[in-house]
Parts: structure tokens; C-alpha cells; sequence
């Protein structure tokens, strides 16, 4: 090779390794190819009063295995298909709504999307039954989208009216919840209602006008179910705000569907309930001695209250009086030394029991005690 040739090759072989590299310019490189979320594969879809609600996972990594930087735009399609015929990549689907990146955190539950399809009444005027299918891509760069989710199929039914009538009654043990009883769309049957409750923030009066996009301090969840227009939910506690909404449930043959939420109604149990009387009180004179003046012991039954503080004890000159609180501190334990005692005199005793909220109880019956005068 002469001297001559010898730079001109040294230059082609610098611009392939630079045209190799992806670096045609001076800057920072540019990605190899879009980034390409994972594709949705687990959508589902039920029928909600005249809604349908999709929930899916949201995609954090691509398909390189890599940490999305930003949450992907959602693109929903839906496909209206005959009775009888699977939906698949052939049939008519049709981009109904678009989620841009900065607003599917107001979709998300649980790290999950929950969105709400309102059916057109033309959906709900077809023949009961019939299929509407859904899928759905997510896309991080304008050039290309995710591969398409699984497909699900919805069979969409004239849905049975709200409850109507809900009201609530805290009880010690339960919140006590009513409603009218749903009358069934025509060709159906009453299947029931279902009772869900979310948790609200504390300090919150209002009820919240979109509850499923309200901040909660807990996702609005299945509390139960009933055949008849009333429930009882024995988990909840007190001081705490909880929010209800009541869904009719119609059966159509095998398939069946919710109606929209009643109208909803929000509720602070308050603990004003007092704990039982304590019971099988006794008494145990303890006369003078050399040692030391006479006292009388108490004792009676442990009690039961899950919520019990502690006790207090009464003593009164009088059958029918309460009398003095003897323990400024409540009692921890069943168990009370009086050492205030006179000699000669008759005393009537009586306990009382406190919650952790400061309901105290009615008092147990009055037990007499005697105590001996003092032999010079």
C-alpha cells in the first residue's frame, strides 16, 4: 500500500466503526429502536348498572426488560360482535378512549386501572345477551404501541335500578344497613344485592361527588352480600368513617348483572354503648387488731367486655344512694381494699365498670358490709 492510499483507507475505516456505533454526529445517542411496553395480559370487564368496568395491570417495563421511565398512554378499543362469535384480531374494533400518561394514575386502585365505560343506549337496547369485547394496548413513544391484550368478552343485559332508601343504624356490634326492595328488569329474576364500603380520610364531612376517582384511605371493596334489603357489617371500628353504596343484582338464566351504586351513605360509628355491670360481687370483713385497724376486701367477676378500662368502687351509708367513688385511678384488676373503714358502722358497696371510650356501666347491686366495733 503507497503512502498515498494509506489516510483514505484509515478515514473509510473510521466512518464505519462511527456509522457501526450510531454515532453520526457529535451529541448524545439516540435509542436504538422506541421503547415498547409490555403488553396488558391480564384485562377484565364486568357490566356496572349501564356501565362497563375495564381493570388491568399497567406495563412498567418494555419489552427489553427495561424500567418504563414514565407511565405509558392507554388506548381502549371495543368491538360490538354477533351472538355466538368469538372476538378476535378480525373484528370491528374501534379506539373508544385514550388515557394520556399524566392522568392514569386517577385510574389506578390497588396498582390497578379501574375505568368505567358508560354504554350508549343502543348498547343496552340490543338483544339481552349480546357480546361487546375489549382490548387494550399502552404505547411509551408515539412510533409504536404495545402488542394487544388479551380480549375480553362482556354480555351486556338491561340492568336492574339502584337501591333506593339506604339508611344506616350503629349498633354496639355491627353497623345495621336497610334499603326498599329493587324490583327486577322485565325477564329477570332478583338475585340479591351486594354491599360495598371504602374508608374515608378522617376529618371528612362530605360525601365525595365521583367516588370512584375520590382520595379514600381504602379502595371501595365487596363488604357482602344479602338476599334481603339488609345487612349488618360486624368489621369496623369506631372513630373511623366509612362510606356505602348498595348494587342490585339481577339474574338472567346462568348470567348475571349489577346494578349502578344507590346513592351512597356515609357514617362515623361513635363507641357510646357502656360495658355490662360486674357481677357476683363479695365482701370480706376484716375485723381490728393489734396490728393494725379493720379494713373489708372486694372481689368480684372478671368481666367479658373486649373493650374493658378498668373498674371503680362506690360506698355509701345508704341502701339507695351510690355514695363516694372510693379509686380515683379505674381498677385494673377485679379486687379493692377499703382501709377508710369506721368501726361500728354499716357500709353499702357497689362496682362499676368503664370502656376505653368512658361509657361506664350501670352499678352492681349493693352488697352490705358490717364492721365490728373495736373491743377495748
Amino acid at each position: 500500500m503507497t503512502r498515498a492510499f494509506a489516510p483514505i483507507v484509515l478515514a473509510i475505516n473510521l466512518c464505519a466503526s462511527v456509522f457501526v456505533a450510531g454515532c453520526a454526529s457529535p451529541g448524545d445517542p439516540s435509542a436504538r429502536h422506541p421503547v415498547v411496553p409490555t403488553s396488558v395480559a391480564d384485562l377484565a370487564a364486568r357490566q356496572s348498572g349501564g356501565e362497563i368496568v375495564l381493570t388491568f395491570s399497567v406495563p412498567a417495563r418494555s419489552t427489553d426488560r427495561e424500567a418504563l421511565a414514565e407511565r405509558p398512554s392507554i388506548e381502549i378499543f371495543r368491538a360490538e360482535i354477533p351472538s355466538g362469535v368469538a372476538a378476535d384480531k378480525k373484528s370491528p374494533w374501534r379506539l373508544v378512549y385514550t388515557i394520556p400518561p399524566e392522568r392514569v394514575d386517577i385510574y389506578l386502585a390497588d396498582n390497578r386501572i379501574s375505568f368505567r365505560d358508560p354504554l350508549a343506549p343502543a348498547n343496552l337496547g340490543r338483544a339481552g345477551g349480546a357480546p361487546i369485547a375489549y382490548m387494550v394496548r399502552t404505547r411509551a413513544a408515539r412510533a409504536r404501541a404495545s402488542d394487544n391484550s388479551n380480549i375480553f368478552t362482556v354480555h351486556v343485559f338491561p340492568p336492574p335500578a339502584p337501591p333506593v332508601g339506604v339508611s344506616t343504624e350503629v349498633m354496639e356490634s355491627a353497623i345495621a344497613l336497610r334499603w326498599n326492595e329493587s324490583v327486577p328488569p322485565a325477564g329477570a329474576a332478583l338475585a340479591g344485592y351486594r354491599i360495598y364500603r371504602a374508608r374515608m380520610e378522617s376529618g371528612m364531612e362530605d360525601i365525595p361527588p365521583n367516588i370512584p376517582q375520590a382520595k379514600l384511605k381504602s379502595p371501595q371493596e365487596l363488604a357482602g352480600s344479602a338476599s334481603s334489603p339488609e345487612f349488618r357489617d360486624l368489621h369496623f371500628e369506631f372513630g373511623a368513617t366509612y362510606l356505602y353504596t348498595v348494587r342490585s343484582v339481577a339474574s338472567f338464566g346462568a348470567d348475571s348483572v349489577e346494578s349502578a351504586d344507590s346513592a351512597p351513605v356515609m357514617v362515623t360509628p361513635r363507641d357510646i354503648f357502656p360495658p355490662a355491670a360486674p357481677r357476683a360481687l363479695e365482701l370480706a370483713v376484716m375485723p381490728a387488731t393489734p396490728q393494725g385497724p379493720a379494713y373489708i376486701e372486694l372481689s368480684w367477676e372478671i368481666s367479658s367486655e373486649p373493650d374493658l378500662a378498668g373498674y371503680r368502687v362506690y360506698r355509701s351509708d345508704l341502701e339507695e344512694s351510690s355514695g363516694q367513688r372510693l379509686n380515683e385511678e379505674l381498677l385494673p384488676s377485679p379486687a379493692f381494699r377499703d382501709i377508710s373503714v369506721v368501726d361500728g358502722k354499716r357500709y353499702f358497696y357497689r362496682v362499676s365498670a368503664v370502656d376505653r371510650a368512658g361509657n361506664e356501666s350501670s352499678m352492681s347491686s349493693a352488697v352490705p358490709a358490717d364492721v365490728p366495733k373495736e373491743v377495748p
